[in-house]
């Protein structure tokens, strides 16, 4: 039997990032050798992903690359879901193909492929709601202190745009016991902040505990020692209830963040989308309930049968609430869920020019915010190291790996330390980053100095 070097592209949410892991820390387990350099490889692993069109374009694309190049290709996640019989067709080169219910089976899918070069092995489950609770193992793609926790898959809920349910399945927790297993062991390997995802992380539990069981969770994961952080993606407006921010508030280790994507404000938009009404009460709660608490939404404009007066609620939504983090897409049409059916869907001009709008405010927004982050110290992750700006780059608590803020750090007599949560005094901001100098718990001077600075310049 052939023992192809084996590459991989992962594409798409943090939630494949992990599926990506797990395969590519099962086949080293069995043997396999997986490169990071495609030049290198003879099979390439690539995890789709298929949520909008241009997440499947971006597949597509990578795919015919790859295929262009000579690779041999195991094509997994969601674009294997959606379209295992397209792709057999089109893409001579695509040797497998493993659904997003199936990853676990990716050492027998590619020792089949490699013992016959005709074979071609599908491994896609018609209904993906196969779930594992064993902790398997993982190979690392991402370089910093931070790890991904998928603590659950699928979703039962039914939005009126998201294709997930049908690429994912229904929702299926692991148990708190697996996740705090996982979870110590990447702490064991060096991680400092981990990172709870699913579809709904405030759905946690119900289908196996019969209660929404995050803050049981949060708990658990608190008492890990050398991990620093805990942070919790994605959380559903009627699920963000006051158990789990007092919860969130009350543990030292919690970030105070909330990602709590609200897709829009108005009311008959959000009956359209199936989505909870009254996204205003749930802001409230979360900053009645969760002092210093930053939060991060994401909206789409230019759904169908969005008027004019619709979206001028939705901008005066995020001008009154002042999102420290924010996401503005355009809707993406799927003739496969039913907003692809409604009537008038919005032009693509609207939508984008919609889109601009929210951007420009939410600009400023968040200038604002981070000029009054000015002269605080505030606890920092460094990830990296730029050589040319020789700055070092970190996270603030407030600022998830990818999509949010960035903090540039300049050394002073303090050393900065890699991997490792370092106290930065913020000396100057940017709409999107700040600027500051690494500062020991006593750095009153240099304290002084920057607001000193900062009030001659207003």
């Amino acid at each position: 039997m052939r023992n192809p070097k084996i590459g991989v592209v992962s594409l798409g949410c943090p939630k494949n990032a992990t599926d990506t892991e797990v395969m590519l820390g099962l086949l080293n387990r069995a043997g396999f050798e997986v490169t990071f350099d495609n030049d290198e490889a003879q099979m390439c692993l690539v995890n789709t992903c298929s949520f909008i069109g241009d997440a499947r374009k971006e597949s597509v694309r990578t795919l015919v690359e790859l295929a262009d190049q000579g690779k041999e290709l195991i094509i997994a996640g969601c674009l294997a879901q959606h379209f295992k019989e397209e792709l057999l067709e089109e893409i001579p080169e695509a040797r497998a193909l493993v659904g997003t219910g199936d990853i676990t089976k990716i050492v027998d899918v590619i020792k089949s492929i490699a013992q016959d070069s005709s074979l071609r092995v599908v491994e896609v489950s018609d209904v993906p709601n196969n779930y594992d609770d064993e902790v398997l193992p993982r190979m690392a793609t991402g370089v910093g202190a931070s790890a991904y926790l998928k603590i659950a898959e699928g979703c039962d809920h039914s939005c009126s745009f998201c294709i997930i349910p049908q690429l994912r399945g229904k929702f299926r927790s692991r148990t708190i016991e697996s996740l705090v297993k996982e979870a110590r062991m990447l702490v064991m390997g060096g991680v400092k902040e981990i990172i709870l995802v699913s579809q709904d992380s405030s759905y946690y539990g119900l289908d196996i505990y019969n209660r929404m069981a995050l803050p049981e969770l949060l708990e658990a994961l608190h008492e890990i020692e050398e991990l620093d952080w805990i942070r919790v993606m994605y959380c559903y407006p009627t699920e963000t209830n006051k158990a789990l921010l007092t919860t969130m508030a009350r543990l030292p280790k919690v970030v105070k963040y909330v990602d709590i994507p609200l897709q829009h404000s108005h009311p008959d938009v959000l009956a359209a989308m199936a989505r909870p009404k009254h996204p205003e009460k749930v802001m409230d709660l979360i900053r009645e309930n969760l002092p210093g608490v930053k939060i991060r939404s994401t909206f789409i404009v230019g759904f169908p049968g969005e008027t004019e007066e619709h979206f001028e609620h939705l901008y005066n939504f995020i001008d009154r609430y002042r999102f420290d983090r924010l996401g503005v897409f355009t809707y993406s049409r799927q003739m496969e869920v039913p907003s692809g059916h409604m009537e008038d869907q919005i032009p693509e001009k609207v939508k984008k020019n919609r889109q601009k709008r929210i951007m420009q405010l939410q600009h400023g927004i968040s200038l604002s915010l981070n000029e009054a982050m000015v002269g605080s110290r505030i606890p920092v992750l460094v990830e990296s190291y730029d050589e040319s700006k020789k700055l070092y780059i970190g996270r603030s608590q407030w600022d998830a790996p990818g999509i949010d803020n960035q903090v540039y750090i300049r050394e002073s007599d303090e050393t900065v330390y890699m991997a490792e949560v370092n106290n930065v005094l913020v000396e100057s901001a940017k709409p999107y980053d700040l600027y500051g100098v690494a500062c020991g718990e006593d750095s009153l001077s240099e304290l002084v100095s920057v607001v000193s600075t900062k009030n001659k310049k207003a």
